[in-house]
């Protein structure tokens, strides 16, 4: 198939997906209303000003005004052309669409690191190739299979192998011509600057591409075969990877943390492959760093359920601490599995089994506060009475910041049955620490709102001159009923609107009629090349207005609009007699009033 793609069968496309559906892979939706309701993947964001809506097959940022239809969705979070898009989305709904290669790889904008993207790509399909095919890679490949690792799991998470030979990757991207001095800068290749010479950053190590949220592969991590060190050498930090942002697995896990509505949190990526062996596709990892705002930011739009598994020893629970804070911080429900023996999962899984891990999982996670209560007791003496009596302080400090009454009386019991303390003294305790956590009056919040009144009151701020309200107001009408477009274009007798972006979405309008018997809102926007003018077509598209309007309403607003005109005309007017005075033409001057005050009278009407 070549050009454009058929009407009929875009059509039939958007028939058979279901825009929450597609979002959803991408973003935590919850329904309100109609419409579905969850964090901007566009910008960052901790309230939900995200719209979607399934009857008009639609999205819309409150916050930042992004806009479009499942088309415009998946080429703007995965910057992909229209095309690429119509073929995920054919597949999705069962349509058979043929397109070349040559037309859906086509990139809609210059990506100005396209070459770093496309070296790792190429280098984890050789490092790959020379683990399975070649008698170099039999060592690694029989040292996987000796911890563990199965054909499916190097097929899954395509881990390689990197030859000991110091130009290995230098020559191979040589001969595919990319910038040596690039790659250098991709992290592929170390430059020595006694002798200028370039030579391979990952030799004689297992090799585990690491992919960013669009699922490219924007660096790599090397274990070393033979206890060198270090033990794990990532990619340094490059214009495509970046530490702090990057979560291993989390492309791969988008779909399973959606379907099993939580997230799994592992510190090192050999934990998440054997987790992913044992059933649990949700999990993800930090790649050799602490947790981050921006890791949560990413987590957060897909789910607000968390399970944070770290290693067993002393390290891993301090940072399965500090990650549970952070988690809890941005209103996420968090548990945490404590592996027993001090195992890390992957040593875990390996002796005990997956059946073992899993129970542990389901069954033994603790919520965040009974795993602080044990936390907070690590490196006191029970038996020590001043030891005891500081934990039981700092126990009932975290008690009383507990938001739900049901939470706090509930550990409190456990407090007292476990020190056979009273439990009305523990209560009076913790009343006076909780009332001293709550602000004052004057600044307690307000009742929280819906997600729907909250957009409708983000929507309500902005408040638009009249003229502006009635071009939107038509557009509006426009844009639901086809039936009305000739009839108002013959009301307006011509005069254009009186903003550029209006007129240009009606000139649109017009024509998208003219061509397409089946019209709806979702398909328009597929018209639309300007991102901006799409965003409008949106947001007006979401204005209230009466099912059918009559026609003193229509006539009102066509009114309003050539009213508008008047007025620039009475301000150019205005500024003809002017430079009319200034040239001492006071006749001029005086016809020229004339006609301001016959105008004026005609606004008045």
């Amino acid at each position: 198939m070549s050009g454009r793609i058929p009407e009929a069968t875009i059509q039939q496309i958007k028939q058979g997906v279901d825009i929450a559906d597609v979002i959803g892979d991408y973003v935590q939706l919850k329904k309100q209303g109609r419409n579905y309701f969850g964090l901007c993947p566009f910008h960052g964001e901790n309230s939900p000003s995200f719209s979607v809506s399934p009857e008009k097959q639609i999205y819309h940022c409150f916050g930042c005004g992004a806009g479009g239809n499942a088309f415009t969705f998946l080429m703007e979070m995965d910057q992909i052309p229209f095309q690429e898009a119509a073929v995920r989305l054919a597949d999705r709904a069962g349509v058979a669409l043929d397109i070349s290669p040559s037309e859906s790889e086509q990139p809609t904008k210059t990506d100005e690191n396209a070459d770093l993207y496309e070296a790792h790509e190429l280098m984890a399909k050789f490092y790959r190739h020379v683990l399975l095919n070649t008698e170099e890679g039999n060592e690694a490949l029989r040292y996987l299979h000796e911890r563990g690792f199965t054909d499916e799991d190097i097929d899954r998470f395509q881990i390689g192998w990197a030859l000991p030979q110091p130009e290995f990757a230098l020559n191979i991207l040589k001969k595919r011509g990319f910038s040596i001095e690039r790659m250098e800068r991709a992290g592929l290749l170390i430059k020595n600057d006694e002798t200028g010479r370039y030579f391979d950053r990952f030799r004689s190590r297992i090799m585990f591409p690491l992919h960013d949220q669009k699922g490219r592969v924007a660096g790599f991590s090397g274990r070393d075969l033979h206890n060198g060190q270090p033990k794990y050498l990532n990619s340094p930090e490059t214009p495509i990877f970046h530490k702090s942002s990057l979560l291993y697995h989390f492309n791969a896990a988008r779909t399973a943390i959606k379907k099993q509505k939580q997230f799994i949190l592992f510190e090192g990526f050999a934990d998440v492959v054997a987790a992913v062996r044992a059933g649990f596709g949700q999990s993800v990892a930090v790649m050799g760093t602490a947790l981050t705002e921006e890791h949560i930011k990413q987590l957060k739009r897909v789910s607000d359920q968390a399970i944070i598994c770290y290693d067993g020893d002393n390290a891993g629970l301090n940072a399965a601490y500090k990650a549970a804070n952070m988690l809890v911080s941005h209103d996420m429900s968090v548990k945490v599995t404590v592996l027993p023996e001090q195992l890390d999962p992957d040593e875990f899984i390996k002796q005990k089994g997956a059946d073992a891990f899993s129970a542990y999982v389901k069954d033994s996670s603790l919520t965040f506060m009974a795993f602080k209560m044990d936390y907070l007791k690590r490196g006191k003496n029970m038996r020590d009475d001043e030891q005891k009596f500081r934990y039981i302080e700092e126990v009932l400090a975290e008690i009383a910041g507990l938001k739900k009454a049901v939470e706090r009386d509930h550990y409190l019991r456990r407090l007292a049955d476990e020190f056979s303390l009273s439990l009305q003294a523990l209560q009076e305790q913790e009343k006076t620490l909780f009332l001293k956590k709550r602000p004052p009056k004057a600044t307690l919040p307000k009742k929280e709102t819906s997600t729907s009144a909250f957009s409708q009151r983000e929507r309500s701020i902005r408040q638009y001159p009249r003229h502006e309200t009635a071009e939107r107001r038509l557009l509006a009408h426009m844009l639901v009923n086809p039936d009305l477009t000739e009839r108002l274009r013959a009301m307006l007798e011509g005069d254009p609107f009186s903003i550029d972006e209006h007129q240009a979405l009606f000139t649109y309008l017009l024509g998208y009629y003219e061509q397409t018997e089946e019209p709806d809102m979702a398909s328009f926007l597929s018209v639309l090349q300007d991102d901006q003018l799409r965003r409008l077509a949106v947001d007006i598209s979401l204005t209230t207005i009466n099912a059918e309007p009559g026609e003193e309403e229509l006539r009102d607003y066509v009114k309003e609009i050539q009213k508008q005109h008047r007025r620039f005309e009475i301000e150019e007017k205005k500024r003809e007699r002017i430079e009319a005075e200034k040239r001492h033409d006071y006749v001029g001057a005086a016809r020229i009033l004339h006609e301001i005050i016959s105008l004026e009278k005609l606004l008045t009407r």
